[in-house]
């Protein structure tokens, strides 16, 4: 890769330690061989393996995905989501007592509308363009043909449950989200494979889709790789710092001799924190996603019904449906009750879908999104040490935000000042 730098920079190659090989150190790892670097991934698993969040995202690429969960009033829906161990978001009562500090912390964050404007104002930068960033970085890996932008469908029973959710949807129009409106005849014209209960629809056509998210970043790391990185199977355990100096990476396979780190091990990237010199309340929401194969609809759209809280994309697989949020940390078995909850919405979004799937055209996942209680991501310096920085807790959109994510740790390794204020997302937040 030729050096992303001007003839007339200074440059000093640096060997970074990325630790992680999801979409946010994958897309780090190739900026950072753009500017020159010399660069080792350390992940255990398989890149974009089933392990992976990345493998299990809904597939959509969203800048319009500025809301983060929390939003005024979710305080009186906690007892819901206590008692209710399948609804949209559900707690695990066994695991409340770590939870608490955390969702104290994600009940304040959206408590007030200027609370959540602050909050989408900050993620804006982060997902602005992200389709065209990330299709960008898929040509260039020979899979260009994983990203396309053809639009979302936010599906709406009617035109009172859009406006129910007026908050939010004025927030996107401040932060660039723009959408054209459609009513019923408009919206069965558009995706006629819909279920007639939805008479109203926003078309956000800035949106776009990673048709195999698992695929993608498999991709964009063997082409790292082939480009010079190093991949380490090892997992990462901590760092040794000589007064404030990064020296190396400890990993379970011995060091790994280091100028720089980048930690973006998405949910497991907690202790990492704590090893540098940060104490962050980073939580696992736990996500499911089932694939229907011959699915015997073709939908034109990815669709997000308002009363399902889940996504809908084809992909080559077949019909993806995931969503919703199980908060019950990482050790937990899966419920797969709730996989069954997404299963049985699909025939009520896509009548045409048969009814008793039998199992060889089924495929069912669990996955961890790492998540900040404010909906932001930790994305900076490490307290311990300036040589480590943050890349992780992008929470549901980590896919989206992966492309630019990875320009500012490549930035900020380069002395190159970042493309906007990076003050929101500090660790230091939390202290």
């Amino acid at each position: 890769m030729r050096p992303n730098r001007g003839p007339e920079e200074s440059f000093v190659s640096k060997h970074v330690v990325i630790i992680g090989a999801g979409i946010v150190g994958a897309a780090s790892a190739l900026e950072l061989l753009r500017d020159g670097h010399r660069v080792t991934i350390v992940e255990p698993g398989d890149p974009g393996g089933e392990q992976a969040a990345s493998y299990g995202n809904g597939t959509l690429l969203n800048p319009s995905s500025v809301i983060p969960m929390a939003t005024p009033g979710i305080w009186k829906k906690v007892p819901g989501y206590l008692l209710d161990p399948l609804g949209p978001l559900a707690i695990r009562w066994s695991y409340l007592p770590r939870l608490l500090p955390w969702l104290r912390r994600f009940v304040a964050a959206g408590s007030t509308p200027a609370k959540l404007s602050t909050i989408a104002h900050a993620l804006q930068p982060l997902l602005a363009d992200a389709p065209a960033l990330h299709r960008a970085l898929a040509e260039e890996a020979g899979v260009g043909e994983l990203i396309v932008k053809q639009g979302v469908l936010f599906a709406y029973p009617d035109r009172a449950a859009f406006e129910a959710e007026a908050l939010s949807w004025r927030l996107r129009r401040e932060n660039g989200t723009r959408w054209l409106e459609l009513d019923e005849d408009e919206l069965r014209q558009r995706e006629p494979t819909l279920s007639r209960r939805y008479k109203f629809a926003l078309l956000v056509e800035e949106n776009g889709q990673c048709r195999d998210p698992g695929a993608y970043v498999a991709a964009l790391v063997r082409h790292a790789v082939a480009s010079g990185a190093t991949l380490r199977r090892a997992g990462a355990t901590g760092f040794r710092i000589e007064n404030g100096q990064l020296r190396a990476v400890i990993t379970t396979d011995g060091e790994v001799a280091a100028d720089k780190s980048v930690i973006a091990a998405g949910a497991y990237s907690k202790q990492l924190a704590a090893a540098a010199g940060d104490r962050v309340p980073l939580e696992t929401e736990r996500g499911y996603h089932v694939v229907i194969s011959d699915p015997g609809v073709e939908p034109r759209y990815p669709v997000m019904p308002s009363d399902g809280k889940m996504a809908f994309a084809m992909t080559p697989a077949g019909l993806r449906t995931g969503g919703q949020v199980e908060l019950a940390g990482l050790e937990a078995a899966p419920n797969w009750k709730r996989a069954e909850v997404l299963l049985k919405f699909v025939r009520e979004v896509y009548p045409g879908v048969p009814a008793n799937l039998p199992p060889e055209r089924l495929k069912l996942w669990m996955g961890h999104r790492p998540s900040m209680p404010d909906g932001l991501p930790c994305l900076g310096p490490a307290s311990g040490s300036p040589d480590i920085l943050h890349a992780f807790g992008h929470g549901h959109v980590g896919l989206t935000a992966g492309a630019a994510t990875g320009k500012i740790v490549a930035d900020l390794i380069s002395g190159r000042p970042p493309a906007f204020d990076l003050t929101p997302y500090a660790a230091r937040r939390f202290a």
